[in-house]
């Protein structure tokens, strides 16, 4: 095994054991794509086709998605000003408070990396910015 393959073995290990989508998904009682479509509503209404293009998926599975949401009052449709065959998708203040869950639960580092001092957390941030910046 080449030093490369060895941490990226351990780089998704890390990832796998913190994977947040777990507690979100827990915490909020809705599957991860019904999360992800709060989190893409939460910055301002969308129509469906929208909804489908930014979550990577096709219209009747959003359409279902939507069906849900809207059914636990997270959601609302309402008529497109511009197109009245189209309709609009917003998060309700429910939805909204949902999505802020949502990304509170992502945005918490796992206690290993906060557990990192100062140095390390700098020498990683370095070390994860060449990486993303050289790929």
């Amino acid at each position: 095994m080449t030093a490369a393959e060895r941490v990226w073995e351990r780089m998704q290990d890390v990832l796998g054991r913190h994977d947040r989508r777990k507690a979100v998904t827990e915490a909020l009682g809705l599957s991860f794509i019904k999360i992800k479509a709060l989190r893409r509503l939460a910055s301002g209404p969308l129509t469906l086709a929208d909804l489908a293009e930014r979550l990577n998926t096709d219209r009747p599975y959003v359409t279902l998605v939507v069906d849900d949401l809207e059914h636990r009052g997270l959601v609302s449709r309402t008529v497109h000003p511009a197109d009245r065959r189209r309709k609009l998708v917003a998060v309700t203040p429910a939805g909204a408070e949902a999505a802020a869950t949502a990304e509170r639960i992502l945005k918490e580092p796992p206690a290993s990396l906060a557990a990192l001092d100062a140095d390390e957390l700098a020498e990683l941030d370095r070390l994860l910015t060449k990486l993303t910046t050289t790929a």
